[in-house]
């Protein structure tokens, strides 16, 4: 289990925020290829491979920077 990170490793190493990695898996933008899942307590511990990771870093170069704009207005 040496090459497997928690969301929180994995955050780090995306250079992301570990509150955006749970969103971008809440919304379906990222998701472990793995599928190595474990309920713990009501709550899921995803972990994450170095491929898993390279992933992220093209999910976030994707995605631009900034506020986005709010539902209904223009």
């Amino acid at each position: 289990m040496r090459n497997l990170y928690s969301t929180r490793q994995a955050a780090a190493k995306m250079g992301v925020s570990f509150r955006t990695l749970n969103r971008w898996l809440a919304d379906g933008k990222i998701k472990p290829s793995t599928a190595i899942e474990m309920t713990v307590g009501g709550r899921t511990l995803w972990l994450w491979t170095k491929a898993d990771i390279a992933k992220g870093r093209k999910v976030k170069a994707a995605l631009k920077p900034g506020p986005k704009p709010k539902a209904g207005r223009r």
